[in-house]
């Protein structure tokens, strides 16, 4: 199977490779992209372009999908596998894009049996083996240096999901510690929470103290969007990520 793998990608690189204008363009779009050496961008490049081709792109509620614009969500989604493979993205199969924000329905039973049902107004989602959401709007504002990133931070979801859960907590390399991981992320989950509780303006988006979960997606936006920030708020968080991402952005 990974033999053929390999043979269907080399095809879809050979046949369909993304333009130099094209590709330029995507760069352009996002700033972020342009800090990568050239050896980076080509490889980015090649993934992109098998990326595109191998997920299924659903446009609904009007919105307008073109080539460019699956380009840049396909070229912003293989920014954290640059280093580690599409073979990471394996399970699922679609990008749902929506025009700007959207809304989803929620429910829950809570401790005592009682169905909680509310909206909330979402700009991507990400669920087990299903699809990934995006608003269009909020991909055109992503990777642009101020740490925000909706498709990093949806990615970052489906590579904690290879673990079965959004928990923060995605499959560590070999080398890695999963007790050094746990530590760090926790420490800094809670001086996050702490800040935030006791009314501190934080540089760090506060929705990252929703969960374990969305602190891992939030943290990932800003090690490719604004790496330095991170590294300077938070370094062993930083350091951890970048032995997991296998990319060192800050430098």
């Amino acid at each position: 199977m990974r033999f053929l793998r390999t043979l269907r990608r080399r095809r879809i690189l050979k046949r369909w490779r993304l333009s130099d204008a094209l590709w330029n363009a995507t760069l352009r779009a996002h700033s972020r992209l342009l800090t990568l050496d050239q050896a980076s961008r080509e490889r980015l490049r090649d993934l992109t372009t098998v990326f595109a081709r191998e997920k299924t792109f659903l446009p609904v509620r009007g919105a307008k999908l073109d080539e460019a614009l699956q380009t840049r969500i396909a070229a912003l989604a293989c920014l954290p596998v640059l280093n580690l493979g599409l073979d990471w993205y394996r399970g699922w199969h679609t990008l749902i894009v929506y025009p700007a924000a959207f809304v989803s329905p929620r429910r829950v039973h809570d401790e005592h049996g009682v169905v909680q049902e509310w909206e909330e107004v979402l700009s991507g989602e990400s669920s087990s083996w299903g699809p990934v959401v995006l608003s269009a709007a909020d991909v055109e504002a992503s990777g642009q240096g101020t740490g925000y990133n909706v498709v990093v931070h949806e990615m970052a979801h489906k590579l904690d999901l290879l673990n079965g859960a959004v928990n923060g907590f995605p499959p560590l390399h070999s080398s890695m510690s999963s007790h050094t991981w746990s530590g760090v992320f926790q420490a800094a989950y809670d001086d996050l929470n702490a800040r935030l509780g006791a009314g501190e303006a934080t540089s760090i988006d506060p929705y990252a103290a929703e969960t374990p979960g969305e602190f891992f997606a939030v943290l990932s936006e800003y090690f490719f969007d604004n790496p330095i920030l991170l590294a300077q708020v938070y370094q062993k968080v930083y350091e951890q990520l970048r032995d997991f991402y296998r990319q060192d952005p800050a430098v």
